[in-house]
């Protein structure tokens, strides 16, 4: 049995002109061949499976190729060329840095480079994944790199160029390798096809492509599998099947169902595909994916734009004739805030089934959605209409506009703190608001009265002021609704003069400003127990000390024996 090739291997370019999609670098290395104006070292990078280390390879047998051709691709018979093909070459040599990537594999590799070439002009050491050496061993690495003998030449390659350190980087040409489009995977694709006997639709090709996300490696391994599970013929069927790939027509039959209204088409179909084994991710971003498409196509030039087979597209462009511009953009935002919000959620289905609904309900005709829309957008400016008419209230009454005018003006430069405070105050007293706009007073109600404390004492927990927040829900306020009375529960005495003094105006200001009633006053006073004694809770530190001396006799003898003055 004939030893099985990979197609990766078996058809790996050998020549510059054979490279795929990074032509402007294959020019670039064969006119510095032509001109003899070869750099020392030479960085390679790019994504996986683009071509690096095979353009190296390729360059390396350029430049030591004994008959070179015209174009300087090497010939492929010279004894150069023919001891680097059987794997026996001592003038180019290729190490894995992700292995060897210690001082002493450095310091080995600096021992061979003093080695001139034995057939050949140049000794080049090709260096995979070179991001993977250690710091010292870049740092050992970095005399060697910048000045080595004239017959040596280093090519880098890596994935992860911001992995270098930028002292390599500064003694490299660089080279960044671009990924490969998906019409040139697929060229190349059709060409290995028909030189294995394999039949192969483009639809197939274009899935394996787009599947292979720029890598022509990767392609090529998806190509090797399909073609074990197809054999010689290929149907796209099995391509998607096989690579668990979710097919276009179910983009296609979600889009025409929403256009018509049918949700429950479309949460069937997802059920059909959830029940397939599919991500439901993965089913969500491609749905947003065939929306773009969609928008795209409806300008005859974004058909560019499209990684897809001619006919594929032409069927985007008729879905997209039945799409309003309006639609796809409701839709692809729904699907998007979809995905974003998938992994946060705690029923991801709902999720989705919620967003298919809603693309839906965005394709009902208008006049099905019009008294919703009328309903919702004339209430608000009916109810905005009087604030806006307010405002110029004032202008009429100039006796009261008249001193905020001449504020900023002429007492500008003599403001001082006690005078805005005090005219604060007497704003508050006298229920007229900063605009000088006369304050109606609001009703009050128990349920206002008690939702406005409880917001209050939130308020005051948040700046700062817990212990006063604690006192404020520690007995239920005392409501008298005729006299706009608050009553406010302490414990003790000292907590009452504490709050009389430094807290109960701010609070009925807050009150007031609250409840916009301008009566609300707030009573302070200590809480009675339900047998008519005084609750006696001690606050303060001397209170704390007397009650622990008459609850317990024995602290009281110490207190005595050691004479301490408790106050």
């Amino acid at each position: 049995m004939e030893q099985f090739i990979v197609s990766a291997r078996k058809y790996r370019p050998d020549t510059f002109g054979s490279l795929i999609g990074q032509e402007n670098i294959a020019r670039t290395l064969k006119n510095s061949i032509i001109r003899g104006q070869l750099a020392h070292a030479y960085l390679f990078c790019g994504p996986r499976g683009v071509g690096k280390t095979t353009t190296a390879r390729i360059f390396a047998k350029s430049i030591n190729c004994l008959n070179p051709g015209p174009d300087m691709e090497p010939c492929g018979k010279c004894e150069s060329c023919l001891s680097f093909a059987e794997g026996r070459s001592y003038c180019i040599h290729e190490l894995d840095a992700a292995s060897n990537n210690s001082v002493d594999d450095i310091r080995n590799l600096t021992d061979m480079v003093r080695i001139p070439p034995q057939v050949g002009k140049y000794s080049v050491y090709i260096i995979d994944e070179v991001h993977m050496l250690s710091s010292a061993a870049f740092n050992a690495f970095l005399k060697t790199l910048e000045e080595p003998p004239a017959h040596a030449i280093f090519i880098l390659a890596t994935t992860e160029k911001h992995k270098i350190l930028p002292t390599i980087l500064s003694r490299c040409q660089t080279f960044d390798f671009n990924r490969i489009s998906v019409p040139d995977i697929v060229h190349n694709l059709e060409d290995i096809a028909s030189k294995e006997g394999i039949s192969i639709d483009s639809g197939s090709l274009h899935v394996i492509a787009v599947k292979a996300d720029g890598a022509m490696r990767d392609a090529l391994t998806i190509f090797d599998q399909i073609v074990a599970f197809c054999g010689k013929e290929i149907r796209y069927e099995d391509v998607i099947r096989d690579l668990n790939v979710l097919d276009y027509e179910y983009y296609f039959k979600i889009v025409d169902n929403s256009l018509a209204g049918d949700y429950m088409s479309s949460l069937l179909l997802l059920d059909e595909i959830l029940s397939k084994g599919f991500n439901a991710l993965y089913f969500v971003s491609g749905l947003s994916s065939h929306l773009r498409d969609l928008l795209v196509c409806r300008n005859s030039q974004g058909s560019a734009l499209l990684s897809l087979p001619p006919t594929l597209i032409e069927r985007y462009r008729e879905q997209a004739a039945k799409c309003s511009v309006q639609f796809l953009f409701s839709s692809l935002n729904i699907t998007m805030g979809c995905e974003a919000g998938y992994r946060q959620s705690g029923n991801q289905r709902l999720l989705i089934e919620f967003a298919l609904m809603r693309m839906a309900e965005k394709a009902l005709p208008q006049e099905k959605s019009a008294p919703l829309q009328t309903a919702s957008q004339q209430t608000p400016p009916q109810q905005a209409a009087p604030p806006q008419a307010e405002p110029r209230q004032p202008e009429a009454t100039p006796s009261i506009q008249e001193p905020r005018q001449a504020a900023p003006t002429a007492k500008l430069p003599g403001l001082s703190l006690k005078s805005l405070i005090s005219k604060a105050e007497q704003q508050e007293t006298s229920g007229i608001s900063d605009d000088s706009t006369p304050q109606v007073d609001e009703p009050l109600t128990f349920e206002s009265m008690m939702n406005a404390w409880q917001t209050l004492a939130g308020r005051e927990r948040t700046s700062g002021r817990s212990s006063l927040a604690t006192a404020m829900l520690h007995h239920s306020p005392g409501i008298d609704i005729g006299s706009s009375v608050l009553t406010f529960f302490v414990s003790n005495s000292a907590q009452q003069e504490w709050i009389r003094e430094k807290a109960v105006s701010r609070m009925e200001a807050a009150m007031r400003k609250e409840l916009g009633n301008s009566k609300v006053k707030i009573d302070v006073q200590i809480y009675e127990s339900p047998r008519g004694q005084k609750e006696a809770v001690p606050y303060m530190p001397e209170d704390k000390a007397k009650f622990m001396v008459a609850k317990h006799p024995e602290l009281g003898e110490l207190v005595k024996d050691l004479e301490l003055d408790v106050k």
